[in-house]
């Protein structure tokens, strides 16, 4: 599949990264979280990316969402292994990628994740984004990376759990500053109708929707409750591919750094996919808590 081939149709994406390498039996319990695991076992992420391939995923997203310069500073590791990371993520996706095509004659998309700058700061504060820092901050924070993530050669950046507004119009303004570059833009929303700081979901479709380097705009990390209102918010204003990858309805306790609580779907996965992509979503997956047996379900939707 090329990108052009998935603008035109349907596209499954993968499930949760961090879920199924916690299935493996790795530690992402770290302020690194799925980051830390690249960094030491990228065997282990190239297995996972293999697990949603296998699944029917066709666009895997790297293991890049924690690895940032600010958080690898904290976390007392210098710009060096940072910007190693970044390109390593991208690499390991790329190769789970070839080695699958070379024995399924099925060619998926490498999407790299831009996480926010919630998730530097370990917090939780990704689902809320009062962060507490200017557009300048946001700007320096998410135009490094993106430039070597970009450079790393994905199919497109998957700029995904966005709370804010402002860091949306940050993080589109580290895109310009690529023109080679392309992107998916997916929120962290509070509700049907809100991203998770409190502005309107549809206001923040309307500031990307003239983007041209934005090619498709949607959730993710969303309870699957609130995507049915916020695909059909996103219509309203925009043509653009719409994107959908909840979580599987639980809450993050950021204290203890683990999902709490059962899951909050209210239909079997592959029926409210179904439901999504009658609303207009056509690229569709999961994010934290979703596993490969989802993802194939939501493929058989999907074809």
């Amino acid at each position: 599949m090329t990108l052009d081939q998935a603008l035109r149709g349907n596209m499954t994406l993968d499930g949760g990264l961090g879920t199924e390498l916690e299935r493996q039996g790795c530690d992402t319990s770290g302020i690194l979280w799925s980051a830390q695991v690249l960094r030491n076992y990228p065997e282990q992420v190239h297995r996972a990316h293999r697990s949603f391939l296998e699944a029917g995923a066709d666009c895997i997203i790297t293991a890049s969402y924690q690895a940032s310069f600010a958080g690898f500073k904290t976390a007392g590791l210098s710009e060096d292994d940072t910007e190693r990371t970044l390109r390593q993520s991208v690499e390991v996706a790329k190769n789970a990628r070839s080695e699958f095509q070379a024995t399924h004659h099925r060619r998926a998309l490498v999407a790299a994740s831009v996480g926010p700058f919630g998730a530097a700061l370990a917090d939780g504060s990704e689902f809320h984004g009062n962060y507490g820092v200017s557009f300048a901050n946001l700007v320096e924070f998410h135009a490094r990376r993106m430039e070597i993530l970009a450079d790393a050669g994905p199919d497109l950046l998957a700029c995904e759990t966005i709370p804010s507004l402002l860091e949306a119009e940050a993080i589109l303004h580290c895109l310009e500053r690529l023109p080679n570059a392309q992107a998916w833009f997916t929120f962290a929303c509070l509700d049907g109708k809100h991203v998770g700081h409190g502005e309107e979901f549809r206001d923040c479709v309307r500031l990307l929707n003239q983007a041209q380097q934005v090619v498709a705009i949607g959730v993710n990390c969303t309870p699957p409750q609130h995507v049915t209102s916020l695909i059909r918010e996103a219509c309203g204003v925009t043509a653009k591919a719409i994107v959908v990858y909840p979580n599987a309805g639980r809450r993050w306790d950021a204290s203890s750094r683990q999902w709490m609580g059962p899951e909050s779907r209210s239909a079997a996965i592959e029926d409210l996919a179904c439901e999504w992509r009658s609303e207009g979503a056509h690229w569709i997956g999961g994010c934290c808590g979703t596993t490969p047996e989802d993802i194939a379900r939501i493929r058989q939707v999907q074809n």
